[in-house]
């Protein structure tokens, strides 16, 4: 009983601290409230973010098309991959999951089923990796079987039957190989550019709701920063696969609207239900998109950056001088992605 009593005081203890917090925030969001100077920041950031994004996604593939037929392309190429490989890795790990988590750990949340009940966090991140995997497994087992066509064919020698298995279509399998590892990059590219438009959006649509001055006027600077650096991971795969110029064009344009239409989105919204960043509503639509987009940037950054390079690049592994700059390039992109976590 004894025992008993102490647990169910401790709980009380830790139910009125967790509670106390709560309060504590919510004073702190009512203190830095105001609508007509967050509508100004937001405006501001809406230009800012558009020309930053702009300039980090068109960075890489102007980098490409400058070192085209030179000697020194396909180094130039993995380096800046390498180097996206992280700005996309820290962006899933140092940012959005611990943002996904936050989210749905917040004490308005928290408090009710069913959320305190199970780290929907995780579950939805892994959902995401799941799906990511599903999405790459299929797409690339469609590629294979459209490029290679098994075609049976009897060779007679000495009078006994032999079958004998050939590769259908033109050109020699060097060549197949080629085109399919460039559709593979199409491919992890436009998977890519999905999980980056799913963070983005919810970095523009939690800004736009938001009312609290304190938390905007930071995150003007430091968003900015963010999505050169993300254009940058995004705008390295883009020049790696090959796309034609209109549809190098239209990935790089839809990746730079993407976060200033979220904040045109989420001041509609804020406008049309009175619901902002703090609403329990909306904390749960930000942690659930960000755990899901968490786990597809995670699967591509491990997945089809990291290892494709690392492990089966030719370039990489006849070349151990270039597989230690890849990897300094590397751990370049996840440093500078993971500094901005201290601001945004």
């Amino acid at each position: 009983p004894i025992s008993l009593y102490t647990t169910l005081s401790q709980f009380q203890l830790l139910f009125v601290h967790n509670m106390a917090e709560c309060v504590t925030d919510l004073a702190q969001a009512a203190a830095c409230r105001n609508s007509a100077a967050a509508t100004h920041l937001k405006v501001i950031s809406i230009c800012t973010i558009f020309v930053t994004s702009v300039m980090g996604v068109s960075a890489p593939v102007m980098l490409a098309r400058y070192f085209q037929g030179k000697s020194l392309y396909d180094i130039a190429i993995l380096l800046i991959k390498c180097f996206a490989a992280g700005v996309i890795l820290a962006t899933s790990l140092v940012h959005v999951l611990p943002d996904a988590f936050a989210a749905l750990s917040d004490c308005q949340v928290a408090s009710q089923h069913p959320w305190k009940d199970f780290p929907f966090a995780g579950l939805v991140t892994l959902i995401g990796v799941l799906m990511a995997l599903l999405v790459d497994t299929v797409a690339s087992s469609h590629m294979e079987h459209g490029h290679y066509t098994p075609v049976e064919t009897l060779e007679k020698e000495g009078g006994s039957g032999a079958w004998s298995i050939e590769l259908a279509g033109g050109g020699g399998e060097v060549q197949r190989v080629e085109e399919l590892m460039r559709l593979k990059q199409r491919l992890v590219s436009q998977v890519l550019e999905i999980g980056i438009i799913f963070h983005s959006v919810i970095i523009g649509v939690t800004m736009g709701m938001s009312q609290n001055v304190c938390t905007i006027r930071p995150l003007v600077v430091a968003l900015s920063f963010h999505q050169i650096f993300e254009g940058l991971g995004l705008g390295g795969c883009i020049a790696q696969a090959g796309f034609s110029f209109g549809t190098t064009a239209y990935m790089c344009f839809m990746f730079s609207v993407t976060t200033p239409m979220g904040i045109i989105l989420g001041m509609v919204l804020f406008s049309m239900t009175g619901y902002d960043d703090t609403n329990p509503k909306a904390l749960i639509m930000e942690g659930l998109l960000g755990s899901v987009s968490s786990g597809i940037l995670i699967y591509m950054a491990l997945v089809d950056l990291i290892a494709v390079d690392f492990f089966h690049n030719k370039l990489m592994n006849s070349n151990v001088y270039l597989k230690k700059v890849s990897f300094i390039a590397l751990t370049l992109g996840s440093a500078s992605m993971s500094v901005l976590a201290l601001w945004a």
